[in-house]
């Protein structure tokens, strides 16, 4: 990579691109919208697209946004999505851009995803007679949700003609000027599921002995399930199975009918997914047919795993390094049991999520989803900067060999 090849920027048009992703940021935290209902968010973004000259396409996936930058014209496009929506959570921080929508918040930084995209777009098509190819921005909405938007955006093409992809997601654990970088899995993929113990009809509390105590087959279950993984997986795979709701009966002397209980199970290794999910199924039918009950499993399969291709985050690494500083990259020891719906491209075209590191102190480190969760926006230019430098080094450079494209 040459000197010409570096995205840089002179202290005036660092600050203006710091001021144009802090304001973005700030309007979009102040205005967040849940997904598929992103309409004000995706206009906002074609609005400041079109302001800084470019022409984004139609609409995709109901409420997304993309732009193709087009350089010369080698066949070779790469793509760098962000995500658009917010999480129907209350905002609790007390700031000049606090959400004015009751319920609702950017509190997992899609607001933040979203103006680094657009500060990755600015900067790329200012260089678009540099490009050796073709840059693909693009928006998607319901990353929260499930089914989530990334399906939807790959249904209508937004991978076509594209041999990579690019990410980046705030992380509060990470200083600003810090970028975390892991090989293999970064997310896990997450599985929601519920299960309804029936027992026929209700019981007397004093006589347990003469019906289907439901709720007890229900704690049955629940131990059984907690007790598997490690046993039926290898335990240098991680998964976590968690149940975060058990409903039953309102009576204190009244064995219910049905219980209901749910959660999720979150792991990193695809044959270990799969094994589990099974194994939840048989657990449950098992064990209430053992006391006379019937139980009803619902297995809702969310995103997979974020697998990060090496060679990507190679290339991301040596970007880093030369833009931000040999000390920028932080060797991410491990993948979190969170999931990211970015692991669906992946799983068609290699792909990098990169995480951002975002706090400066006490009011930027609050947990994602933490309803006085807040960034540094320090942290806006220098991500949009880094990933434009990544786009273009790998239009420039390749980074895969030609038998993987």
């Amino acid at each position: 990579m040459g000197e010409a090849d570096v995205v840089t920027m002179d202290a005036r048009v660092s600050q203006q691109l710091s001021t144009l992703l802090s304001s973005v940021r700030r309007h979009l935290h102040m205005h967040p919208e849940v997904g598929f209902q992103e309409h004000a968010t995706s206009a906002f973004i074609r609005r400041v697209l079109e302001m800084h000259g470019m022409v984004p396409g139609p609409p995709i996936a109901g409420t997304g946004v993309y732009v193709d930058i087009v350089g010369s014209p080698t066949g070779r496009a790469v793509g760098y999505r962000a995500d658009i929506d917010a999480l129907p959570i209350q905002d609790e921080k007390t700031v000049p851009y606090a959400s004015t929508v009751p319920g609702v918040a950017h509190l997992c930084g899609h607001d933040a995803h979203t103006a680094v995209a657009i500060g990755v777009a600015v900067l790329l098509h200012e260089l678009r007679d540099t490009l050796e190819g073709t840059a693909r921005i693009f928006f998607q909405p319901n990353e929260e949700g499930n089914p989530s938007g990334a399906p939807r955006m790959i249904e209508a093409g937004i991978l076509e003609g594209l041999e990579a992809v690019y990410a980046m997601h705030v992380d509060p654990t990470l200083e600003v000027g810090k970028i975390g970088l892991i090989s293999g899995a970064i997310s896990a993929a997450a599985d929601q599921f519920r299960i309804t113990i029936r027992g026929g009809s209700t019981g007397h509390s004093s006589r347990p002995h003469e019906h289907v105590d439901t709720v007890w087959i229900a704690v049955q279950v629940a131990n059984a399930l907690y007790q598997m993984l490690g046993r039926i997986t290898d335990a240098r795979s991680p998964a976590v199975l968690t149940i975060c709701r058990l409903r039953g009966g309102e009576a204190y002397n009244v064995i219910p009918a049905a219980v209901e209980m749910g959660g999720t199970l979150r792991s990193t290794d695809p044959a270990g997914r799969d094994r589990i999910k099974g194994h939840i199924r048989t657990i449950a039918e098992s064990i209430a047919s053992l006391y006379g009950a019937q139980a009803e499993v619902n297995i809702l399969s969310g995103s997979p795993a974020v697998l990060n291709d090496r060679r990507l985050v190679a290339h991301v690494d040596e970007c880093a390094r030369r833009l931000i500083g040999p000390d920028a990259v932080y060797r991410v020891p491990r993948p979190s049991m969170g999931s990211e719906d970015f692991a669906h491209y992946v799983q068609h075209i290699p792909g990098a999520l990169v995480r951002l590191g975002t706090s400066s102190g006490p009011d930027t480190r609050h947990t994602l989803h933490d309803g006085l969760f807040d960034l540094d926006e320090a942290s806006l230019a220098p991500g949009a900067r880094l990933m434009a430098q990544v786009i273009l080094g790998h239009l420039d450079q390749g980074v895969l060999a030609p038998d993987d494209v």
